[in-house]
């Protein structure tokens, strides 16, 4: 569906037009002077440079042309040569019924037929989540459903880490403390046991344990290698004592991230593609891009245009070892096989841009995907405490996720103390106002950007916050339930009465401009000012028009078509940010 800002483009640039002016000047903004108009378009300025003119009779031309249109309440010139524009009520009253009737808030869905695959999460196993995986799982779980509200088959893979030396090391840390079992016993040929000889709890000790005991103790950390270099080559005990780490790992890496709301299509991790990788160095070797490096092999992807250095890509060790940029480039030859993606967008700590910039030139140069798919890449900031540095425990420690979980949802339930709600159903919108304040603060920053993770300021119900968001819904849902029991129905959306409705009636014709624009970005914080700003003018809104008492019926009927379309609104963004709305408050 148009937006009626693209509706008063069109508008201007025909005027512009039939000036005899090129109609790319005919571009309209909101303004940045609301208390002067709603809209602008400074085309002007730019056609009387071109043209040796002034810029103030261009404007007065144009805006002369616009006043005849019914999509204008006003078209006015003002010095230098700005052109000033407010919208029709009626022309933003049909606009937001036709929109009522779209599905997706008039969205267009630019990604229909299209692929994607989105790499975030990067949990490692054996080992539990905790607060540096947390970016990673909001931003990649909000940017994976833009992606999918778009149009796209969005597919979500978590890439475990789950190949390498963290597994000898629970290897050797298991056949310490249980020799007797049949995974160590190279004569064994039976069915290796289905059950696991430890819990998530026992691999949460062994790990740590095994990794702080390899750096004092050399035949312990040399043995750990060796027992990586036996199931990498496919020793039959040690592979099934992997499985067992992958599955219980797994079963807990799902609990935690459900808890997150944070869904993946995909669980698969680099040793899936350990298989792979031979073939892959092989083809690498034919086409002669492999080079040899002080006894490694490395592909050269630096370009003459680049103005800082690019080091080549790192594909095999000197001793024959794998790398993260060799197990990236095999994930991409399995995902091209797979899904013939348009695209593969990476959610990753902003430290590791480089080597996906490595990565991507190394793909390209190898032909391993066409030319015109495209590889991402969204580096994230940090997650501060309030004294600037990386959040951790008060005792300094990584703070593990799901005791941040807890600790939010125990912040939010202490605020609605005075709340008369059942307890079960207080816990659960405790739960559901927690996750929303969790997520809402992370992602109302810009990606790229570290913030200062303030507990306190995310969990109020007041100001540029989730809960507060949530309120607003919650607010709007007991309006419309009084309405609905009052006999009171919605009807179509009436030209606005007041200022307060008409700013909320053209906030909401920008609703699929702000889901565009956030996608078009990668920039889930525009969805969040969005609806911040939508919940602002609600409220303003609510507080001038009384619509139970509205005698009007067809005013009244629009007024509640008015908060249905904005609870609707609210509903479809929340969604996108990852969260959902509770019943009551």
């Amino acid at each position: 569906m148009t937006s009626l800002q693209t509706l008063m483009s069109d508008a201007c640039a025909e005027a512009f037009g039939a000036l005899g002016f090129d109609a790319a000047y005919g571009k309209v903004n909101p303004s940045n002077r609301p208390d002067l108009c709603e809209y602008q378009c400074n085309g002007a300025m730019a056609a009387a440079k071109a043209a040796h003119k002034n810029p103030l009779e261009i404007a007065e031309a144009v805006a002369e042309k616009l006043q005849a249109n019914p999509l204008f309440d006003k078209a006015e010139a003002v010095r230098p040569g700005f052109i000033n524009l407010n919208v029709s009520p009626l022309a933003a009253a049909d606009h937001l019924n036709r929109l009522a009737a779209a599905e997706d808030l008039g969205v267009e869905k630019s990604g229909e037929g299209k692929t994607v695959v989105v790499d975030y999460g990067g949990a490692n196993v054996a080992k539990p989540l905790h607060v540096g995986h947390l970016r990673s799982a909001i931003i990649g779980e909000s940017i994976k459903r833009l992606y999918a509200f778009m149009g796209y088959e969005a597919i979500g893979d978590v890439h475990l880490g789950d190949w390498g030396l963290q597994m000898g090391l629970v290897i050797e840390a298991v056949k310490d403390a249980q020799p007797e079992l049949p995974y160590f016993d190279p004569q064994f040929q039976g069915e290796y046991p289905a059950e696991a000889p430890f819990t998530i709890g026992d691999l949460e000790e062994i790990y740590p344990a095994a990794s702080a005991r390899a750096k004092t103790d050399e035949a312990f950390s040399e043995r750990a290698h060796q027992a990586t270099l036996k199931l990498q080559q496919g020793d039959p005990g040690y592979g099934a004592l992997f499985r067992h780490v992958l599955n219980v790992s797994k079963a807990d890496l799902k609990k935690n991230y459900d808890a997150l709301q944070v869904h993946f299509e995909l669980w698969k991790g680099e040793s899936d593609v350990q298989p792979l990788i031979a073939d892959m160095l092989k083809d690498f070797e034919a086409q002669g891009i492999l080079e040899e490096s002080e006894g490694a092999r490395v592909i050269q992807v630096a370009r003459p245009e680049d103005t800082k250095e690019v080091p080549p890509c790192l594909v095999q060790k000197s001793d024959g070892a794998y790398l993260y940029a060799t197990t990236d480039l095999a994930t991409i030859v399995e995902r091209e096989a797979m899904y013939h993606p348009s695209e593969i967008f990476y959610i990753t700590d902003k430290r590791q841009s480089m080597h996906f910039e490595q990565v991507f030139r190394a793909a390209r140069i190898a032909g391993i995907v066409p030319e015109e798919t495209v590889l991402s890449h969204l580096g994230y900031g940090t997650m501060n405490g309030k004294d600037g540095k990386p959040f951790k425990t008060r005792d300094g420690g990584v703070l593990r996720l799901e005791y941040l979980l807890k600790e939010v949802r125990d912040a939010v339930y202490e605020r609605m103390a005075e709340t008369d709600l059942p307890e079960d159903e207080k816990q659960r919108t405790a739960e559901l106002i927690g996750l929303a304040a969790l997520k809402y603060g992370d992602l109302s920053n810009q990606a790229v950007k570290d913030y200062i993770f303030d507990l306190e300021r995310f969990s109020s119900f007041e100001g540029n916050t989730g809960p507060y968001i949530l309120y607003t819904a919650v607010r709007i849902r007991s309006i419309l339930r009084k309405c609905r029991e009052s006999g009171m129905t919605a009807g179509p959306l009436q030209p606005a009465a007041n200022a307060g409705e008409k700013d909320l009636q053209l906030q909401l014709t920008r609703a699929s401009q702000a889901i565009e624009e956030a996608f078009r970005e990668k920039a889930p914080h525009k969805l969040c000012q969005y609806i911040y700003d939508l919940s602002n003018l609600f409220s303003g809104f609510y507080r001038d028009n009384h619509i139970l008492k509205e005698e009007d019926v067809a005013r009244r009927s629009g007024w509640i078509g008015l908060l249905e379309l904005t609870e609707k609104a609210l509903v479809v963004f929340c969604d996108l940010l990852g969260f959902d709305i509770p019943e009551r408050m």
